[in-house]
């Protein structure tokens, strides 16, 4: 399937997309321990911010008299006791897809907010191969979300040839504003917003999970991306 028009790199989300998601039932535990309704807009200031910012964007749906350091520091021990029941697992059928994405000829990157160490050579080691050599994962932690800086800033591609996968909506909102392609693959537990959120946002192309991906789908987001009609 190297056919493709337009698209020259995929950008794959780590947590929520090729592994499970082991952070937002954690906020909502952490805000529910403290008295506060978890809401989509708690979901959508907390979730997918740098740290630091969803630290202070908890203390204050929280009116806690903590710093967002200290309050996410709190945040990541209530982590690592929610993992030992509900451990990080890579998902089911994630290599088909890759496989499918890499037959296209185009580059594949995966980014996170965790560093590399944690978030792709601890778990996704085994897919390497299918990831660009030089570049195979984006720490964006920093500078979230990321869709400016891995285009522009890190692969030096027009933002139009960069499709991104990712389970929150705030990324396809940015990818909308710069015209970049976009799958959605939802977070999809009983607590989430993000279905509702990108199907508000008129985000064209939505899977429940990322081995759901198909050709047909490539190549109707490249289609859109060469007609310059992606976001009509």
């Amino acid at each position: 399937m190297n056919n493709l028009k337009k698209i020259k790199l995929f950008a794959i989300d780590s947590d929520g997309v090729l592994l499970n998601d082991t952070y937002s039932p954690v906020i909502k535990q952490f805000v529910e321990k403290r008295g506060i309704e978890y809401t989509a807009d708690i979901e959508r200031h907390v979730w997918g911010s740098p740290q630091v910012v969803a630290g202070h964007n908890m203390a204050l749906a929280c009116k806690l008299p903590y710093s967002g350091e200290a309050t996410i520091k709190s945040f990541f021990k209530e982590r690592d006791l929610y993992l030992k029941s509900h451990p990080v697992e890579v998902m089911e059928g994630i290599e088909h897809s890759l496989a499918l994405l890499k037959e296209t000829g185009a580059k594949i990157v995966c980014y996170g907010g965790r560093n590399k160490e944690y978030s792709f050579d601890k778990f996704l080691h085994q897919f390497k191969g299918y990831f660009d050599l030089e570049i195979p994962y984006v720490d964006i932690n920093a500078f979230r979300p990321g869709v400016y800086e891995i285009a522009h800033d890190i692969f030096g591609y027009n933002f139009d040839e960069v499709v991104y996968f990712d389970d929150i909506n705030r990324v396809a909102e940015v990818c909308k504003a710069f015209k970049a392609g976009f799958i959605g693959v939802p977070a999809n537990q009983s607590h989430n917003f993000q279905k509702a959120e990108m199907e508000k946002n008129n985000v064209k192309f939505m899977v429940d999970k990322f081995s759901e991906l198909n050709e047909s789908i490539i190549n109707d987001v490249d289609c859109l991306l060469a007609q310059g009609s992606f976001w009509d």
